[in-house]
């Protein structure tokens, strides 16, 4: 069968449109490739700014950790200074104390020692001297010392000196006086007696040294005086 010149003609025609599309789908994935392209551009230029940002932040991370290390270590610095400081000013302020407590404290016995002997004599113990500062040794090693000692060779009165007196020291003063003869043997066959004198009194200390059995001597102004009654028989140890 024959091939007209029209089938021809459209044969061409349809080869042509065919070619057309071809083309144009190219034209088409060319596009896409460059869209593409441009696309992974973009994310590759967002990465390295990401990865940028993500330096810069471990920098500042790390220059953010070095100030904090910096502030520890400044912390700890101005934590030691100020616990030595402390530790001086305590120290001084101990130091200070001691010394004020042990001025006083001789201020305190020059003036119940002065009038001791008169003091005792109103209340019928004949005294007939004292003496002051008695310390030693204890036999199992430790230390006593008692402030005054009034004594006639037969009754020996002893004081125990306090700016201010407290329950604590009454009962540890008493302690003592339960041992004094045999820390100190030279008086064991005496009739000894015991005294507290002070500047003031807390919580009730003065009553308790009175019950006791203990003269209480308060020093006021530039003297002394015997707060117990009159009819007051003292302890005898």
């Amino acid at each position: 069968m024959s091939t007209t010149y029209e089938e021809i003609l459209n044969l061409f025609r349809e080869t042509d449109r065919k070619f057309q599309e071809t083309d144009r789908k190219f034209q088409e994935l060319a596009a896409s490739h460059k869209e593409t392209d441009h696309t992974l551009q973009e994310l590759a230029a967002s990465h390295k700014e990401t990865d940028r940002t993500l330096q810069e932040l471990a920098a500042s991370h790390k220059e953010t950790d070095r100030i904090l290390q910096e502030l520890a270590a400044s912390h700890k610095e101005t934590e030691r200074f100020l616990n030595e400081s402390a530790q001086r000013m305590e120290k001084k302020t101990k130091a200070l104390e001691e010394l004020f407590v042990g001025q006083w404290g001789k201020l305190m016995e020059s003036l119940v020692e002065g009038d001791l002997v008169a003091l005792l004599r109103q209340r019928d113990i004949l005294i007939a001297d004292t003496s002051t500062r008695l310390k030693g040794r204890t036999p199992n090693g430790g230390n006593y010392e008692f402030d005054i000692l009034a004594h006639n060779g037969d009754e020996v009165v002893v004081v125990e000196v306090k700016t201010t007196l407290r329950p604590k020291d009454v009962t540890h003063f008493i302690a003592k006086l339960d041992c004094i003869k045999e820390w100190v043997p030279r008086y064991a066959n005496n009739r000894m007696y015991g005294a507290v004198a002070w500047l003031t009194a807390n919580a009730g200390a003065e009553e308790m040294a009175i019950k006791r059995g203990l003269l209480s001597i308060r020093a006021t102004g530039n003297s002394a005086s015997i707060q117990n009654p009159i009819e007051f028989m003292p302890r005898q140890w």
